[in-house]
């Protein structure tokens, strides 16, 4: 089966990455990571401070960006203030609700709106209810799932101005390296701004979901939550080690994107030229495609049929749609073919 449906890697890990599992030395597991001595927590979350230029007491890390998710939905929805709100994107991972749930917490959903052939924030609407409902959180997603649009630095400064000091803004930036390699951003608005959080992951654009290796950056002023964050003995030593190979890895990683890109490419052209459907612009390692839903019966028997798997989207206002995860050349090809074999019936 080709699951083309969970965003998940498609191509293999880079050989740095390889080579550093090859050449672990299984003894460094009878130690714990915690650099005791001089206060850090991991050779990781050292290699993220030099390599980001932000203090290593400002570093997150977590079991994939889902851990750092949750720890900050979690914590600050159970405060003492009782304010258990949180605004979420009205298209979005459905996790974000549910770790709110978990707490007993409300999500409210500020607008997206399609523009064509992409999706945009409502940025007026946003403030209107930003300032109606004193949210504790305003969690973005930068670039979003399932919509594939981002954020720029300049609009995420935008919306830090919008909320008070008492509101934390949390940022789901989990496919934010296939936008660009600018990352300068985060140092600037991290110490600028005093209820910032952002999450990042090494399972998408580094391609290793599975070793749930989840990183971030909060603001200095959050120290209570970097506290409850914080991990006293450490974390993994292989995981920290991976990690450190993929991201030296970044040239091989970015040669992939391009790949992605051009097959993202081949979606617009070929697919988007078809009567009925739309593929709307995408930041991420997946496209969104909206189809004639007389369609949607096939084309599930015509996928099924391939042993491949994409997303049919069921949600309200999103339902004419499908997230197909950006694949090898080879599987993407498929993907098309498929898609225009059940429209050109």
């Amino acid at each position: 089966m080709n699951y083309l449906d969970r965003n998940e890697f498609n191509f293999p890990p880079s050989p740095e990455v390889v080579e550093a599992l090859r050449n672990f030395d299984v003894k460094k597991l009878c130690f714990y990571t915690r650099i005791y001595d001089q206060g850090q927590k991991s050779i990781f979350s050292v290699f993220l401070s030099e390599l980001y230029g932000i203090d290593e007491s400002q570093i997150l890390m977590g079991y994939g960006g889902e851990d750092i998710l949750k720890q900050a939905v979690h914590y600050f929805l159970t405060q003492a203030d009782g304010n258990k709100t949180m605004l979420i994107p009205k298209f979005s991972w459905w996790y974000y609700k549910s770790i709110a749930e978990e707490v007993d917490g409300k999500t409210l959903q500020y607008p997206l709106y399609e523009d064509g052939d992409t999706f945009k924030y409502d940025f007026s609407a946003m403030e209107r209810m930003i300032k109606e409902e004193n949210p504790k959180v305003l969690l973005l997603a930068s670039p979003n799932n399932p919509t594939g649009n981002g954020l720029t630095p300049v609009e995420i400064e935008n919306l830090l101005k919008m909320v008070s000091e008492q509101t934390v803004v949390l940022i789901d930036e989990a496919y934010a390296s296939f936008v660009s390699k600018n990352i300068d951003y985060i140092k600037v608005l991290i110490n600028k701004y005093p209820n910032l959080i952002i999450s990042r992951t090494l399972s998408k654009f580094y391609g290793l979901p599975g070793l749930r290796m989840g990183f971030g950056f909060v603001s200095k002023e959050l120290q209570s939550f970097i506290k409850y964050s914080n991990k006293y003995l450490g974390y993994n030593r292989i995981s920290e080690e991976l990690a450190i190979a993929a991201l030296k890895s970044d040239e091989y990683y970015r040669n992939v994107a391009n790949s992605m890109n051009a097959d993202r490419k081949r979606y617009e052209v070929e697919i988007g030229a078809l009567p009925g459907f739309t593929v709307y612009q995408s930041v991420a390692n997946f496209v969104l495609i909206k189809y004639p839903i007389e369609l949607k019966e096939a084309l599930q028997e015509a996928f099924a049929g391939q042993n491949y798997k994409v997303k049919f989207m069921n949600e309200p206002d999103i339902n004419k749609h499908m997230r197909v995860t950006l694949g090898r050349p080879e599987q993407n090809r498929i993907v098309i073919d498929t898609i225009k074999r059940i429209a050109q019936k």
